[in-house]
């Protein structure tokens, strides 16, 4: 029971929604607040905002919470226009794996979590071609007590160098190299594979 969650979210005009968030803290009251949160971006996404607009509005729901704060990356696919926008509250940076390109960090600005209040937040539009995948991740892949965050960045960014690899093969790969069994952080894990629309 804890306070990580993802979520895919069709929208109209064939976008797509991803979301990756952690509410601070484990057990019953961090899933609570995960599950209110989950609902509201749900109930928010239905309107068509901006990220940053919907990390503004999520903000606000997650202030009303009792001493509650998270971290959460809202991206919106568009295929036609081969691009995500993005914006983050205080989440570690979703990865990007481009075919024939070396997979990289993508530099957003990290903004604060939600729950902290009256701060903005930004959107940055990238590229996203057929192909490419995106890796949304919370820090309970990551972090471990024994290693610099960027040692576990730079590991998890030399596992992703086969944009071929089936999704899931990924994602068994990462939590089998990364996820240590003395860690008992939660993870949520989710990678998206642009396709031709």
């Amino acid at each position: 029971v804890g306070g990580d969650w993802f979520d895919v979210i069709p929208l109209e005009g064939g976008r797509t929604a991803l979301v990756v968030g952690d509410v601070m803290g484990s057990g019953i009251g961090a899933a609570a607040t995960m599950g209110r949160l989950r609902t509201a971006t749900t109930t928010l996404t239905a309107l068509g905002l901006d990220p940053a607009v919907l990390l503004a509005h999520l903000d606000k729901t997650t202030s009303a919470l009792d001493h509650s704060i998270a971290t959460c990356v809202y991206a919106v696919h568009d295929p036609r226009l081969r691009q995500c926008r993005i914006a983050n509250a205080g989440h570690l940076p979703p990865a990007r794996i481009r075919p024939g390109r070396p997979p990289e960090l993508l530099d957003l600005p990290t903004g604060v979590p939600l729950g902290v209040g009256g701060v903005s937040f930004s959107t940055v539009t990238v590229d996203f071609a057929p192909g490419d995948e995106l890796v949304l991740y919370t820090d309970g892949l990551v972090e471990t007590r024994h290693h610099t965050l960027d040692e576990r960045l730079d590991l998890m960014l030399s596992l992703l160098t086969d944009p071929t690899r089936p999704l899931e093969e990924t994602c068994d790969l990462l939590l089998r190299t990364l996820h240590h069994p003395d860690n008992h952080d939660d993870v949520a894990l989710l990678i998206a594979r642009a396709k031709e629309c």
